[in-house]
């Protein structure tokens, strides 16, 4: 238990250092996380409102951040490019994440093509039943791509790194809440990127090291 901890850590750190450095990103993460939890208490209750809640803000709002906000060139925080930090990236990279927010755009038209997707649902009558069900989709997408990543990574590394990132996923928007709590505020003093220096510290002790 200890190593998968360690290794939660490990996977929290890498992500905050290497793609989360504007300030607008972090505040935009904070907005996300909180959708998320929303999301989650809705979930038993009303799944089809939860993936709404799920895609539409939380997803959109965290996206958003990553595609138009985060720096894309030579991190001197931590000594590292921008083709390298998409190479060693443990989750979603920014291609990953287009193929899956493709999917997401295009998938509302398997309803239209076929509005019992293979019997699975009575055919929608209105806007609302289009709607749900196109929620119910997309909430088995996520699921789908939480359990593609993880099992993929059990393949690529090994089965503590894939469930310790799922686990990352999962957790996030707690952990998210405590990390950018206080970034809106930075945002409104006008710090656009966050200076890091608790990064940069640690990074030159351990090219010291």
């Amino acid at each position: 238990m200890t190593g998968f901890l360690q290794a939660l850590e490990l996977q929290r750190w890498d992500d905050h250092r290497y793609y989360h450095q504007s300030r607008i990103n972090q505040s935009l993460h904070l907005v996300s996380a909180v959708s998320f939890l929303w999301a989650y208490t809705m979930l038993l209750a009303d799944p089809a409102l939860a993936a709404l809640i799920g895609w539409l803000i939380a997803m959109v709002s965290r996206q958003i951040g990553h595609f138009f906000f985060e720096p894309d060139g030579y991190d001197s925080v931590n000594q590292a490019t921008h083709d390298y930090k998409e190479a060693v990236k443990v989750g979603y990279n920014l291609k990953r994440k287009i193929v899956l927010l493709s999917l997401w755009a295009l998938s509302p038209l398997l309803l239209v093509y076929d509005p019992t997707l293979l019997g699975l649902f009575e055919p929608h009558v209105d806007l609302s039943s289009f709607v749900r069900h196109t929620a119910l989709l997309w909430l088995a997408l996520g699921a789908g791509g939480l359990i593609f990543r993880t099992v993929h990574l059990f393949f690529l590394r090994d089965v503590q790194t894939g469930l310790v990132w799922l686990t990352k996923i999962l957790t996030d928007p707690l952990h998210d809440v405590v990390l950018y709590h206080r970034s809106p505020l930075h945002l409104l003093r006008g710090e656009l990127i966050d200076p890091m220096t608790h990064v940069a510290t640690e990074t030159t002790a351990q090219t010291r090291a």
